[in-house]
């Protein structure tokens, strides 16, 4: 069994669109997932309601309580919400394998996730190498000096930058149906993909050597 948390202190950082395709991604390739939940606002679980039968099954989770691993998942993917600090941080740290760190090119973001990166690289899980961490650019556009200041505060962040994610409307059109990208003719969204490939890549990758 694997773990992924992906935070960020700020909101609207993307965290749930990250969360519910990575689930996507692995459900659709056959593996068993669970979507767990820690945000009161619900973003994730209120996706997975939405969900056609017909797609593959993703498990639902309260993740505000204690985290037990009662449905033996493959994947299990946590959603956090935003402010994750102290002690529900480090337990959410110390329960992960992964953390993906999703942030958006702009001032605010960068100085909201600053001091959460320090926050990382002091946890012990972290620092002895057990949990991994990654950052991902979420809505990015490549041509904008907002994106080139991102790369460089991304290079300088201690942690790998894995990929940027385009700010692409197919996001929300598969989120209001219960859909991930994974979900879609891959003709239709094969630009995205490309994109998501390096992230994929390296959770596989990073997963071997845990």
């Amino acid at each position: 069994m694997s773990t992924v948390l992906i935070a960020n202190p700020k909101g609207g950082s993307g965290k749930t669109t990250l969360a519910t395709n990575l689930a996507g991604y692995f459900a659709s390739r056959g593996r068993h997932v669970v979507l767990s939940d820690m945000d009161r606002q619900r973003s994730a679980l209120q996706w997975l309601e939405r969900r056609p039968y017909k797609l593959p099954l993703i498990h639902g989770q309260d993740g505000r309580g204690k985290y037990t691993n009662s449905l033996s998942a493959d994947w299990t993917i946590v959603d956090s919400p935003a402010g994750l600090r102290g002690d529900k941080l480090s337990q959410a740290v110390k329960d992960a394998d992964f953390i993906l760190v999703p942030m958006q090119p702009s001032a605010f973001d960068i100085g909201a996730t600053r001091d959460f990166l320090q926050v990382l690289q002091e946890e012990k899980s972290v620092r002895k190498g057990r949990t991994f961490v990654a950052m991902v650019g979420m809505r990015v556009d490549n041509r904008t000096r907002a994106a080139l200041a991102l790369q460089d505060f991304l290079a300088k962040s201690g942690f790998p930058s894995v990929c940027n994610l385009r700010n692409a409307q197919v996001y929300a059109l598969a989120a209001e149906q219960g859909a991930s990208l994974f979900d879609i003719r891959p003709s239709q969204v094969s630009r995205d993909l490309q994109q998501w490939a390096p992230l994929l890549h390296w959770l596989v990758n990073a997963n071997k050597q845990k």
